[in-house]
C-alpha cells in the first residue's frame, strides 16, 4: 500500500453509495402519468365544441409542468418542511385571502371570487392551499405528538384546520371547504388520536350538517347561500323538477351520459350529451360523465382502475414512511385524493352532492393538476426518504 494511500473502512464506499438516492415509485408514477394522459384523451374529444377548444392542448402544458414539480419535490428531503410549518401556515392563510383583493366576476359562478388572476392564468389558491395546510398541520401534530390524548391537542389541530377552511367557505367555495375539514381529520387519525375523539367530531359533523340544511333555514337563518343548499340536497329528491332546478338538470344528463355510453362508449362523433352543450361542464365537474359517455364502461373502468393504483401505491406509502411527519402527509394526501374521488365520481352517478370539486389530474384546471402533482412528488419524497433511511440501516449493519 502506498504511504499516500488514506485508510477507509471496509464498508465505507457502500455507505457512500447508499446515500445515493434511489429512483421514484413508478407504479405512482405511472398512474398519475396515465391519468393525465386518459384527461388530455378526453378533453381531445371535446375540441370540436367552441366552448372547450384548446383545453387538451393548456392540459397536456399543465400535466407536464406539473410533472416536472413532482420530480423536482422527490429529489428534496420533505422533513426539512417542518422547520418552516408557520411560514407555510401562513402562506396557505394569505393566499386564500389574496382573492378578496380581486373584484368578483358575474355569471355562472354566482358572483363569487375564487381565483387569482395572473397573466395568462388564473390561480385558485384555495386548491393548492390544500398541501400547504397539510404539511403544516402535519408538522404542528408532530410537535404535539407525545400529548396525543389530550384534548386540547385535537382541539388546536381542529382550529388550525378549520380557520382556512373558513376562508374559503367566504369566497364562497364550500366543496374545497369540505377537504379542508377533511384534511384536519385525517391528521387527527393518522396522529393516533383516541376513537372516542374521532366519533365526537363525526357526530358533531353530522348534527351540524343537519342544523344548517334544515333546522337554520327553517327558522330563518341561511348558514348558506341557496344554490349551495340545492347543490348539497338536488341528489337526494329523484323526482325534481329538471326545468326550474339547475343541478337537477346537471345530474340528470350526467347520468344519461353515462347511461347511453353502454359497454364501449359512443365515440366522440356521437357523444351529444358532452360535445352537444347538453351536459354542463363537460371538461371539468362532469369530465367523468363525459368519458362514460365516450368512452363507455371500458374507459370508465381503465380510470377507475388507474385511481385504484394511485391509493394502492398512497396507502403503501403511508406505512413505509420514515417518520411520523411522513406518515402524517401521506396519510392526509390520501383521504384528500380518495375524497375527491369518491364525491366527483358519485356526483356524476346521482349519488353525491355537486360540490365543485374537481376529480384529480382528469378535471381540466391548471391549478388543480399542479397541485395534484405537488402532492405526487411529496408521496414520491417520501417514498424516496423512506428508501434511503432503509438502505442506510441495512448497509450500516453489514458495514
Amino acid at each position: 500500500m502506498s504511504a499516500t494511500t488514506p485508510l477507509r473502512l471496509s464498508g465505507e464506499s457502500s455507505l457512500r453509495a447508499g446515500r445515493r438516492l434511489p429512483g421514484v415509485d413508478p407504479l405512482l408514477l405511472f398512474a398519475a402519468v396515465g391519468l393525465s394522459l386518459c384527461s388530455v384523451v378526453v378533453l381531445h374529444a371535446l375540441n370540436g365544441s367552441a366552448y372547450y377548444a384548446g383545453e387538451y392542448k393548456r392540459q397536456a402544458i399543465f400535466s407536464g409542468l406539473g410533472l416536472l414539480v413532482a420530480l423536482a419535490i422527490s429529489r428534496f428531503d420533505y422533513s426539512r418542511l417542518r422547520e418552516f410549518r408557520y411560514v407555510i401556515y401562513g402562506l396557505a392563510i394569505v393566499l386564500n385571502l389574496a382573492v378578496f383583493a380581486f373584484p368578483a366576476p358575474g355569471g355562472a359562478a354566482g358572483a363569487s371570487q375564487r381565483r387569482i388572476p395572473l397573466p395568462g392564468f388564473t390561480f385558485q389558491s384555495s386548491t393548492f392551499g390544500m398541501v400547504l395546510v397539510i404539511l403544516a398541520l402535519s408538522a404542528f401534530a408532530v410537535e404535539r405528538s407525545r400529548r396525543m390524548s389530550e384534548h386540547r391537542t385535537t382541539a388546536r389541530i381542529l382550529l388550525l384546520g378549520l380557520v382556512p377552511a373558513m376562508v374559503v367557505m367566504a369566497e364562497p367555495d364550500l366543496g374545497d371547504a369540505l377537504v379542508y375539514g377533511v384534511i384536519a381529520y385525517a391528521v387527527l387519525f393518522f396522529l393516533g388520536t383516541s376513537w372516542k375523539h374521532l366519533a365526537a367530531l363525526a357526530a358533531l359533523v353530522l348534527v351540524a350538517t343537519v342544523a344548517v340544511l334544515t333546522v337554520a333555514p327553517a327558522v330563518g337563518v341561511n348558514v348558506l347561500h341557496g344554490y349551495q343548499r340545492e347543490r348539497l340536497t338536488t341528489f337526494l329528491n329523484p323526482t325534481c323538477n329538471t326545468a326550474k332546478d339547475t343541478y337537477c338538470y346537471q345530474l340528470e344528463h350526467g347520468l344519461i351520459a353515462i347511461g347511453s355510453g353502454q359497454k364501449t362508449g359512443t365515440g366522440p362523433a356521437r357523444a351529444s350529451q358532452a360535445t352537444g352543450g347538453f351536459l354542463p361542464q363537460a371538461s371539468s365537474d362532469f369530465v367523468f360523465a363525459t368519458l362514460g359517455e365516450m368512452y363507455g364502461f371500458v374507459g370508465a373502468a381503465v380510470v377507475l382502475s388507474l385511481y385504484a393504483l394511485l391509493i394502492w401505491r398512497t396507502l403503501r406509502i403511508v406505512t413505509m414512511a420514515k417518520n411520523l411527519f411522513g406518515t402524517l402527509v401521506a396519510g392526509s394526501i390520501l383521504a384528500m385524493l380518495m375524497f375527491q374521488i369518491f364525491v366527483t365520481v358519485g356526483m356524476n352517478m346521482g349519488i353525491m352532492p355537486i360540490t365543485g370539486i374537481p376529480l384529480p389530474l382528469m378535471a381540466y384546471g391548471g391549478s388543480s393538476v399542479i397541485t395534484t402533482f405537488t402532492a405526487i412528488g411529496l408521496l414520491e419524497s417520501i417514498y424516496v426518504q423512506a428508501r434511503m433511511s432503509s438502505a442506510g440501516k441495512s448497509l450500516a449493519l453489514t458495514a
